[in-house]
């Protein structure tokens, strides 16, 4: 009883971008759910953990403001449609690698989001986070992390 009271609780008072971070944490949770059903051939439990993971990645996808986001929104869009085929690539194939692929490419962006949650000297093009006392209205999109692998 008070495990599911803090979970429903956990959140509460969380920014946008904190939300937007543990929806990402959610999408992790369950492809690694996904890849130890797979090394147990366990199929109806991989199943399950990559419905629940694309469920997530459909949400952010839909709360995309094209209108507001402009081309950052649209790369976004992108990546979502890329790791939505991926992780559906990786239950077909019943393969742990892909998974770990998707995991390495939605951990990119995750730790990215949790960059901005941390760091007040980063500007937002969201209107209500704009609002927000000592925010800036300004977007500066951020440069691609060296390394990164993933292409939209």
């Amino acid at each position: 009883m008070h495990m599911a009271t803090y979970q429903e609780h956990a959140l509460d008072g969380a920014s946008p971008v904190e939300l937007v971070v543990a929806l990402y944490d959610g999408i992790l949770r369950f492809l690694y759910a996904a890849i130890a059903a797979a090394e147990r051939n366990d199929i109806l439990a991989r199943r399950m953990a990559v419905k629940r993971a694309l469920a997530i990645v459909i949400h952010l996808q839909a709360r995309l403001r094209m209108d507001i986001g402009g081309r950052p929104a649209e790369v976004l869009s992108e990546f979502y449609a890329s790791v939505f085929a991926l992780i559906l690539q990786a239950s077909t194939a019943n393969s742990p690698q892909r998974f770990e692929d998707a995991i390495r490419y939605v951990r990119e962006i995750r730790d990215t989001w949790r960059l901005v949650s941390t760091d007040p000297t980063v500007t937002l093009a969201n209107p209500v986070l704009a609002a927000q006392p000592g925010r800036s209205t300004t977007y500066s999109q951020p440069e691609p992390s060296p390394g990164s692998s993933w292409t939209a």
